[in-house]
């Protein structure tokens, strides 16, 4: 059966959405993920009261591990989108709302919003959700009702009394109404995507406790391999995080104490709850490639098992999740030792963990494969907790996104490996940080993920990156900040257009990214007044651009200026760039890790540099981006190996390479070139003299040589920071065997020699008062020691091709350009390694050639301090796109906004060619009518101490902040607004505002809105009663009723007249109404109808239209900002 199931062709991801604490969308949640986010938080008091609960044994208030878990933010809801009556959303679990919600934005994202070919008759809904809902819960707890009754009743309280505490009770829970059964129903999850997106395969719902999704994954493809499918929408709904649940968790003693979940750590002390969606457009591979599919990843292979009589119903057994990996492995046809990333079940809890790290092992280490922590070890509950029936779902999201950005993710809260697992020993790893993932030679990168329920239930999924020859998903953004660029030919225009900028944003997650790629598109270096920012979020730049505009606007303003918070103008005419590359001292361990996240092709030298070393082990970027090391021992000897030359050079050259790919991708002309040292290697490549691949070679070679040269001469450097002329003087005094072998500025100067020579320097140095530091590097380079190099380097430069450079290139030995002779080049470059470094002439030439703007373009920022100790007052930039220690995303945003601000023509097209552009979020429509809602049910009524009058979540207005209600300060702003709502013309065949009498259309609108809870002004005689207002048979029924108890002369009607299939245009005509635009609305629908809308009190809940309008006496009760406590629209 395996070997059947292993030539199944492959299962291509092609869409992706989620929501899950913190994050409103896939880009937001693999932006946190990248960015190691803690988004674990206290339980919202819009979820429960955590001061109405008591502990599981002493009755003592709850402990901090149930005070805190991953909690769904408020996502924007359209009930209109659904066809869903608003007066019907209280009654539906928020599964199935949100549900909804991320299907449509998978669909989208599989679509890219066209759907004309799709075949919506052979696409399924597949979904791993629990068998409870939080809904179910609230409404069988309030059918006991009678039990508590019954108590009071018996302990003797009055029956006055009695009744009181009844409807105090009764008020803390919702009403049943007809939606409500369906509502509550967790198959209706999937039944619901399905119905409201006319989907007509398969759909249906699986619950393996937490193994749900992965479960769901295993039957979709089940689905696609039958070929009942073409397409199926899986994973995993969870918004079941109510006190039940926490409670149910608390009992077995899982939850952690001290209120973090942390995954495979000494600390860790049991899992955290969240709650969360995601789901994936899953098509047979040679389909999607076929249609043009852009694809994530591709699912290879899936094993399933049960432990059998383990030793009890919800204990992990490491030999039933052994079964399930072999199985996957088997599937998919290759072992886990090609494998470098798996996310882990890891709940955080000590038996979990232990288990499921012992079947790891027991796997992974039955390979051929020998070396250690080659795989890492990674769990997505670290920062979201354990979503439960989600948690599969939440982990494929990252493996998949991992494997299409080429990004191993992080783990937080692992400040040290549980020891008893024996981390270090094994094949995996816990990366604390992100760092690019390169392949495995010859292989495409794979990982895999877990997932395992109560019950005995095991799932493991195995995928591999997509390589073939088709269409690739858009990548997400994961930049941390964003570059934004304003140019204008005034000051006095830039302040203005600064000013219109900031009054132009809106609080949207898509704001900050598509400003910063329309600013950067619309970059115009020609202009005089040029402005550069790099901000975190949208309140960050509001404030640089209102202090920008400010000192723009302000007398005397200098001509150029910048401030750290990051952000920069200047007026002075730009002028010739030149590119200097750092050389051996400037490698650091983690280099090189951040700019692949935001620019794919910064990867590529680095795999040029794999192939260029050949099958060494450890390879170059295990040795620049090791495992995370838990100790400063460990640190140190992290950072020694690297600092060998034979790891150095090479991974100085590929990290110097990468930001060169990215100049090269902007377009930025440089007019020379120059290295310190080793980056003189990088300069000539710059310069064209040979390729990428020469260049990474020659680094190889170069730092073997060297190496070899270091272990025959055992020699030092350490660096003089005073006056340039008074170290030289000393020196020279003392006749030591040292060699000056940088001249790095007019005030440093680097020793070279014979480690006892060095040390009796330094010392000498010391009693003057200065203070020598030693390098930490191998050997003295650039001097006699290491002369042993030059004849071997020199041979192997003769198989290279060589080509005269592009532009100049500045040479250490001379300070002068490099002759255009390709032999002279050669033998320059190989006496280089022996030779004195002079770079602050180098420098000071290279200004004097015109150079004016100096970019360093490699690891850390050395060489731009050196260029401003040499220049001092010359007029001149100094960027440097790396520094250690700092955000390399942020410090290259920067080190561009110092160049746009300083003039410097750049093409920011490739930055962005992998990203899909978004609308303008300034420019959206805002929905008619949009709640809010988050993970807990919508409309729950939360009752204050002292009051019987039930109190709910806000609705959504469209031009009210989350957490700012609409404000309608009066009561003739009140009126205003009812009348806004019932009376404005309407689209299509819609009411106009009349005062004539109430006519048949009028009236069948007024009742629809009455009964649905749609605003009068949305509805469209061309609408269908059931496809687009989701009117069901019972509810067409008393619509029906109404209209014909509020107009009599219509008499008795056949009920069919209001089909399902009918419009409200077709239900007018048959009434014998008119149905043309300006037919009048009523003036007065009730007799109680005050303002025309009273009615509508009866069918929407009270609390949805006070909160939504107020009550208009701006008092409070209402909760929006007024205090009556009257009840507007009831008296």
């Amino acid at each position: 059966m395996l070997s059947i199931m292993s030539s199944r062709s492959p299962i291509a991801i092609v869409g992706i959405s989620c929501l899950f604490p913190g994050s409103d969308g896939s880009a937001a949640f693999w932006r946190n993920i990248i960015a190691g986010s803690d988004l674990i938080s206290d339980v919202p008091p819009s979820r429960w009261r955590i001061d109405h609960y008591r502990g599981p044994v002493s009755g003592a208030p709850v402990d901090g591990h149930v005070r805190r878990g991953g909690f769904l933010s408020k996502t924007q809801f359209c009930p209109v989108d659904f066809a869903i009556p608003p007066n019907t959303v209280s009654a539906i679990d928020t599964a199935q709302l949100l549900g909804l919600v991320v299907a449509s934005q998978v669909l989208d994202d599989a679509t890219g919003g066209d759907y004309a070919s799709l075949d919506r008759d052979r696409i399924s809904v597949v979904l791993g959700v629990a068998s409870g809902t939080e809904l179910l819960v609230h409404m069988g707890a309030g059918l006991e009702l009678p039990v508590w009754e019954h108590a009071l009743r018996s302990a003797g309280l009055p029956e006055p009394e009695l009744k009181e505490f009844s409807d105090r009770i009764a008020a803390s829970y919702l009403p049943w109404q007809e939606d409500s059964f369906p509502g509550l129903l967790a198959n209706v999850v999937a039944g619901r995507i399905a119905n409201r997106l006319d989907f007509g395969g398969t759909n249906c719902v699986v619950d393996a406790a937490c193994a749900s999704s992965l479960a769901a994954v295993d039957i979709a493809s089940n689905e696609l391999y039958s070929g009942n499918s073409d397409m199926v929408i899986a994973g995993g709904v969870d918004t079941f995080n109510d006190a039940l649940m926490f409670k149910c968790f608390s009992e077995v003693t899982a939850l952690s104490q001290s209120g973090d979940c942390r995954p495979f750590s000494a600390d860790a002390d049991g899992t955290m709850l969240g709650e969360g969606l995601a789901m994936f457009a899953l098509r047979r591979l040679a389909d999607a490639e076929r249609d043009g599919d852009r694809i994530y990843s591709v699912i290879r292979g899936i094993g399933s098992s049960s432990d059998g009589r383990a030793r009890s119903i919800y204990a992990p057994s490491s030999p039933g999740q052994v079964k399930a990996l072999r199985r996957a492995y088997a599937a998919a046809g290759y072992g886990p030792e090609t494998v470098g990333l798996v996310e882990a079940h890891g709940t955080g809890t000590k038996a979990g963990d232990t288990a499921e790290f012992s079947a790891l092992r027991d796997v992974f280490t039955g390979t051929d494969r020998a070396e250690l922590q080659w795989c890492a070890l990674g769990s997505v509950k670290s920062q979201i907790g354990h979503t439960k029936a989600a948690a599969g779902a939440a982990g494929l999201f990252k493996a998949a996104m991992a494997l299409h950005h080429k990004v191993v993710p992080p783990t937080i809260k692992v400040d040290r490996p549980n020891p008893s697992l024996r981390v270090e020993d094994s094949p995996f790893y816990l990366p604390a940080q992100p760092k690019p993932w390169l392949a495995p030679v010859g292989l495409p990168r794979r990982a895999s993920v877990s997932s395992f329920g109560f019950g005995g239930t095991n799932f493991h999924v195995t995928l591999e990156e997509y390589t073939g020859s088709g269409k690739r998903a858009w990548r997400h953004r994961a930049s941390s900040c964003e570059l934004i660029l304003v140019t204008a030919e005034s000051a006095e225009r830039l302040a203005a257009d600064a000013t219109e900028l900031c009054a132009s944003l809106v609080e949207h997650p898509d704001m900050l990214s598509h400003l910063a790629r329309e600013t950067q598109e619309r970059y115009d270096a020609t202009q005089q007044h040029r402005l550069a920012l790099v901000a975190d979020n949208l309140p960050d730049l509001k404030v640089m651009l209102t202090q920008a505009a400010a000192r723009l606007r302000a007398a005397g303003c200098p001509r150029s200026f910048d401030s750290s918070p990051g952000y920069f103008y200047s007026r002075e005419p730009s002028g010739p760039v030149a590119l200097l590359f750092p050389g051996q001292g400037s490698q650091y361990v983690g280099m090189g890790t951040d700019v692949p996240l935001v620019y794919a092709g910064a990867l590529d030298p680095w795999e040029l540099s794999r192939r260029a070393m050949g099958n060494t082990a450890p390879a170059l970027h295990e040795i620049v981006w090791p495992a995370t090391a838990y100790s400063e021992s460990e640190q140190e000897r992290q950072s020694q190996i690297l600092a060998g030359t034979q790891w150095a050079q090479p991974a100085i050259g590929s990290h110097s390479l990468s930001l060169l790919t990215l100049i090269r991708a902007l377009n930025i002309k440089y007019a020379m070139a120059g290295g310190h040292s080793f980056g003189e290697v990088i300069a000539l490549c710059a310069a064209g003299v040979f390729s990428d691949e020469a260049a990474l070679a020659i680094a190889h070679q170069r730092g073997l040589l060297m190496a070899n040269a270091a272990e025959a001469a055992q020699g030092a450097m350490s660096a003089v920071s005073a006056p340039i002329e008074r170290t030289i003087s000393l020196i020279s005094s003392w006749g030591l065997q040292v060699a000056i072998a940088n001249h790095n500025s007019p005030n440093q100067i680097v020793l070279a020699g014979r480690i006892d020579a060095i040390v009796e320097a330094e010392n000498r140095l010391r009693a003057e008062g200065l203070a020598p530091q030693r390098l930490n590097v191998a050997t003295a380079f650039h001097s006699d020691v290491v002369d042993s190099a030059v004849g071997p380097l020199e041979k192997f430069l003769a198989g290279i091709e060589f080509s005269p450079p592009s532009v100049p290139v500045y040479a250490n030995a001379a300070a002068q350009p490099y002759k255009p002779d390709t032999g002279s080049i050669r033998q320059g470059l190989a006496n280089q390694l022996a030779q004195p470094v002079h770079f602050s002439q180098q420098v000071d030439h290279m200004w004097g050639a015109g150079a004016r703007i100096f970019v360093e373009v490699g690891p850390d920022a050395v060489l731009t301090r050196l260029v401003r100790e040499c220049l001092g007052d010359k007029r001149h930039t100094a960027v440097a796109l790396d520094r250690r220690g700092s955000n390399g995303i942020r410090t290259l945003w920067q080190g561009l906004a110092q160049l746009a601000a300083a003039g410097v023509s750049m093409d920011f097209a490739a930055l962005w060619a992998d990203y899909r552009e978004v609308d303008d979020p300034r420019h959206r429509k805002p929905p008619a009518l949009a709640l809010m809602i988050d993970g807990g049910n919508y409309g729950l009524p939360q009752p204050d101490v002292g009051s019987t009058a039930p109190t709910a979540t806000p609705a959504y207005h469209p031009h009210a902040a989350d957490d700012e209600p609409l404000q309608l300060q009066s009561e003739e702003s009140a009126q205003s607004g009812l009348q806004s709502v019932v009376e404005p013309p309407l689209c299509g065949g819609g009411v106009a505002r009349s005062d004539v009498d109430v006519d048949v259309a009028g009236a069948v609108l007024g009742v629809v809105a009455d009964k649905t809870g749609y605003p009068v002004e949305m509805l469209d005689l061309s609408m269908s009663l059931e496809s687009d207002l989701g009117i069901d048979s019972i509810k067409r029924v008393e619509i029906l009723a109404a209209v014909q108890q509020r107009m009599p002369s219509v008499g008795e009607v056949d009920a069919a007249v209001l089909g399902a299939g009918a419009t409200l245009r077709e239900v007018v005509d048959r009434l014998g109404g008119r149905a043309s635009s300006s037919v009048a609305a009523p003036a007065t629908v009730e007799s109680d109808m005050a303002a025309g809308f009273a009615v509508r009190s009866r069918a929407a809940p009270v609390w949805w239209w006070r909160r939504t309008l107020g009550c208009g006496r701006g008092c409070g009760g209402c909760g929006v900002g007024c205090r009556c406590g009257q009840d507007w629209l009831s008296g």
